[in-house]
């Protein structure tokens, strides 16, 4: 009897925290949706009605050809299509070799690689402002400003130290059974990365693409610093000279930003079971 009261408790202990840890998740996804709501609610009204007081929450009627005056007044197809080409090739060469530098240090063994491994983590530290004018100067000498190698390019060297370390951490939770297995089968390093560990690191891979993705999409400075003609920015830019020829349609402005966020949102709510998954198992085993 004493028991089955205890067990009674801690299930009822236990189903009161979950509600109490649901109604907090659930409180602070509300805070934190409220700048989106407003930012849709402000895309739908009238001229009149954003600078209104007191403030309308609720246009009336919504006006959805808020969305369609945007493209009129700037080429923003012309934003968007550049932003998707600079995004999946960078996108591609970043996964890329940071699974391939990362499995490197993970698996293959040579000279001096744990020393070099710290010496990459170490540049975290290093600010990217320190090296902006060197960069900036190489790629003027090789004719690359105002074109979009810039941003392009580096993402194919190295893939960034963060995402190196993820993909390093996650490598080294596959079984080495697993590899040795697949060599006694004749299975030559390439063949192996290829088949079998980028498949398994799916989690990882579907992170850095997660994290990447924004990053790429919202990137401003580098193509602030290398592009001159407004044919060739992204949405980032975009957006910037939109809010500087147009910031008293406040509407505009808010319809522009939340076309330009949409893509970023879908690809989070598609891709966060990966994301969850591949932060958790990166940290099982360093």
């Amino acid at each position: 009897m004493k028991e089955t009261a205890f067990k009674g408790s801690m299930t009822t202990t236990r189903r009161v925290e979950r509600a109490v840890g649901l109604i907090l998740l659930i409180g602070l996804s509300a805070l934190f949706m409220i700048p989106l709501v407003i930012t849709l609610s402000d895309s739908l009204k009238s001229f009149a009605e954003i600078y209104k007081v007191p403030r309308v929450w609720i246009p009336h009627p919504p006006r959805f050809q808020n969305y369609l005056a945007i493209f009129q007044v700037l080429p923003f197809h012309r934003f968007i299509l550049n932003t998707v080409a600079i995004t999946a090739m960078a996108l591609f060469g970043q996964v890329l070799s940071a699974c391939m530098v990362g499995y490197s240090f993970a698996r293959m063994r040579w000279p001096f690689r744990d020393f070099f491994f710290v010496a990459l983590l170490s540049t975290i530290m290093l600010p990217p402002q320190v090296t902006l004018i060197p960069v900036f100067i190489l790629f003027n000498k090789i004719g690359w400003v105002n074109t979009w190698l810039p941003l392009i390019v580096p993402a194919y060297f190295g893939g960034g130290v963060f995402n190196i370390f993820l993909m390093r951490q996650f490598f080294k939770t596959i079984p080495v059974d697993l590899e040795d297995a697949a060599r006694i089968d004749g299975c030559s390093t390439y063949r192996l990365f290829l088949t079998i560990m980028l498949p398994l690191a799916k989690p990882a891979i579907a992170t850095i693409c997660v994290l990447s993705f924004v990053g790429f999409w919202n990137d401003f400075q580098g193509p602030l610093i290398y592009l001159s003609d407004y044919l060739k920015y992204p949405i980032s830019m975009g957006m910037y000279m939109f809010k500087s020829t147009e910031s008293m349609f406040a509407h505009y402005v808010m319809a522009a930003c939340l076309v330009a966020v949409i893509p970023v949102i879908i690809l989070f709510f598609c891709a966060q079971h990966y994301f969850v998954k591949g932060i958790v198992l990166t940290g099982i085993k360093g």
